[in-house]
């Protein structure tokens, strides 16, 4: 399991010295516990972020010893893209939670590869529950399937790990396939007819103007 060092913090602590320090500012809370603010490095935070994501469970060797958690809300700088908060959720063990997890879609589409279509991806993520030891860091989702320009597949079509249960309606559209429409070229015979009575127009305004 990833584990992930959390320092004890002030709330009365200068947030903008931390971050200058390396060290961002976090909360950790759970459905029996109390908010406690901490730190964790930041540097540290963005590859536990890029491994375990916000659906896999992992450990934080926090003051009060070891405790189980999911990363359950980040913050990010609207300009630098970088993580500057982070609310920790603590879990029970063998209490189910519920989670959105990243769909990795994977293989071909012959109604892509064949027939010209196009693979929309509807959703990029699906809500599930199960126990914090079964949450998967992703779930895939073989395309495969969507063998002519009427396919799609829904979230209960998804395959998903023993123990996992989803949250999401099953009638809910994963991904889908969509066809380009061809522009219909204006037939040139109304252009000109247009373009006539454009001038017929304007040659009747002038002539009621030479008799004023």
């Amino acid at each position: 399991m990833t584990t992930l060092k959390a320092q004890s913090r002030e709330k009365s602590q200068n947030i903008k010295t931390l971050r200058e320090e390396g060290i961002m500012p976090a909360v950790l809370y759970g459905a029996k516990e109390d908010a406690v603010s901490v730190a964790v490095s930041m540097k540290e935070f963005g590859k536990v972020l890029k491994e375990a994501g916000e659906s896999t469970v992992i450990t934080l060797e926090t003051p009060d010893g070891k405790k189980s958690a999911l990363i359950h809300d980040v913050q990010f700088d609207p300009v630098k893209s970088i993580p500057i908060h982070v609310d920790f959720y603590i879990v029970e063990a063998g209490k189910e939670v519920e989670v959105n997890v990243p769909l990795e879609f994977v293989g071909t589409a012959p109604a892509v590869k064949d027939l010209g279509g196009s693979l929309v991806k509807v959703v990029h993520e699906l809500a599930i529950k199960g126990k914090p030891a079964d949450l998967p860091h992703s779930i895939e989702v073989d395309i495969k399937s969507l063998k002519d320009l009427e396919s799609n597949i829904s979230a209960g079509d998804v395959v998903l790990p023993s123990g996992i249960i989803l949250t999401n309606n099953a009638d809910d559209i994963i991904a889908s396939i969509s066809v380009a429409k061809e522009e219909e070229e204006e037939s040139p015979s109304a252009e000109l007819d247009d373009i006539e009575v454009e001038k017929k127009g304007k040659k009747e305004e002038e002539e009621k103007e030479d008799k004023v």
